[in-house]
C-alpha cells in the first residue's frame, strides 16, 4: 500500500496558564516545538510546519530549520490556528493535514503517519483520530480522560468525559477497595481488547481532509462541544464522519504541567 501524501501541522503558543511559554521549554537541549517538529519529519509527511502567533517561536523555529507560519493571534482552538496555516501553504482540497499536539515530544512518528493512513483509507470520512483501551476502572470514570464509542464502521458514534458505554451489569459489582465498578473481563489486560464492548481513550491527534478542515473551523460551536467542553463534537453534531484508528498502547506522555515537563525530561535523558 502506497503511503498517502500528507501535511503535519503544529499549533503552538506561548500563553499557557499552566506551563507558560511551553513550546519554549528546553528538553535535553532543544525547545518542545522543535522535538515535536523532529518527529513530525520522521513521519513521512511531506510538509512539516508550526503555526504559531509568536515572533520568538518562530524565530526560534527558523533557527533549528524548522518551517514556521505566522498565524491570527485570536483563533480559539489549535484547529483554527492549523486551518489558517494550511490556507497559507495553499494545499488543494483533497489534502491530507494531520495536527500534531505541540505540547508532545516524545510522539510516536508511526502514529502520525497511521492517522494520515486511516483517513486516506476511509473516503466516508472527513477526519480521523485514534483511541487506545482502558484497561483501569479508575480511567473509565475520570473526566479527564475523553472516552469514545465506535460503531461497526469503527467511527465514532460519541465522545465523552463520562463513562461511556455504560455497562449496566459489568459495573454492578463495586469494588470495595477501589468503590470502583469492576471492569468486564474483555477490558482487562488478560482479556482480548477488540471483543465485546471496551472502554476506548480518545487520542488528541486529528487527521482532517483539506475541504473538511477549512469547512470545519467555521462552524459555531454547538451545545454537546460546550458541555463536554470537547471540539471534535462539532464534528459530530453536524453529521460528519470520524473515522477512530484503534491502537493497543497509550501514546506517550504529553506535558501540560510543570511535573509533566519534569517527567518527559526524565524519559528523554534515561533514552539517550
Amino acid at each position: 500500500m502506497t503511503m498517502p501524501d500528507f501535511a503535519a501541522l503544529i499549533p503552538a503558543r506561548r500563553a499557557s496558564t499552566r506551563l507558560p511559554d511551553k513550546p519554549l521549554a528546553d528538553i535535553a537541549g532543544l525547545p518542545m516545538v522543535v522535538h515535536v517538529a523532529r518527529r513530525a519529519q520522521q513521519s513521512g509527511a511531506s510538509r512539516v510546519a508550526v503555526a504559531t502567533d509568536d515572533a520568538q517561536i518562530a524565530a526560534v523555529c527558523a533557527a533549528h530549520g524548522v518551517e514556521a507560519l505566522m498565524t491570527d493571534g485570536r483563533h480559539a482552538s489549535g484547529t483554527d490556528r492549523i486551518a489558517e496555516a494550511a490556507a497559507q501553504l495553499a494545499l488543494p482540497d483533497t489534502a491530507l493535514v494531520v495536527n500534531v499536539q505541540g505540547d508532545e515530544p516524545l510522539i510516536d512518528p508511526a502514529l502520525i503517519r497511521a492517522c494520515a493512513e486511516c483517513l486516506a483509507n476511509d473516503p466516508q470520512a472527513d477526519i480521523a483520530t485514534a483511541a487506545h483501551p482502558i484497561f483501569d476502572a479508575a480511567d473509565v470514570f475520570n473526566p479527564n480522560v475523553v472516552k469514545v464509542v465506535l460503531d461497526a464502521r469503527q467511527h465514532a458514534l460519541f465522545f465523552s468525559r463520562a463513562p461511556i458505554p455504560w455497562r449496566r451489569d459489568a459495573f454492578a459489582p463495586m469494588s470495595a477497595a477501589a468503590g470502583l465498578p469492576v471492569l468486564p473481563p474483555e477490558s482487562s489486560p488478560s482479556g482480548d481488547p477488540q471483543a465485546g464492548l471496551p472502554f476506548w481513550r480518545h487520542v488528541g491527534i486529528y487527521a482532517y481532509r483539506m475541504h473538511a478542515l477549512q469547512r470545519f473551523h467555521r462552524l459555531p460551536p454547538c451545545p454537546l462541544e460546550s458541555a463536554e467542553a470537547l471540539e471534535q463534537l462539532r464534528a459530530l453534531w453536524h453529521g460528519w464522519h470520524i473515522a477512530v484508528l484503534k491502537v493497543q498502547t497509550p501514546p506517550a506522555p504529553g506535558v501540560d504541567t510543570p511535573e509533566d515537563l519534569a517527567r518527559v525530561r526524565r524519559l528523554i535523558q534515561n533514552a539517550a
